[in-house]
């Protein structure tokens, strides 16, 4: 198109954009873990034997152990 007119230039703007730029640095947090120990004691029964003795003094007739003899 040779006899076309020249359209001025125009400059359009759109809206600003916002670009966020995120920066982190470590921050010491203390954590406390409250622990309770129970010591608990427990009886254990443990077997231990014990012997009593008694003693007996019997007198023998000496014709008793003469006939179990023959």
């Amino acid at each position: 198109m040779p006899n076309c007119p020249k359209c001025p230039a125009q400059t359009v703007t759109d809206p600003p954009s916002v670009v966020y730029e995120d920066y982190y640095h470590p921050q010491v947090v203390n954590v406390i873990h409250q622990v309770e120990v129970v010591r608990r004691h427990h009886c254990v029964p443990i077997p231990r034997h014990c012997y009593t003795y008694s003693y007996k003094d019997v007198m023998c007739d000496v014709s008793s152990t003469r006939s179990k003899r023959r």
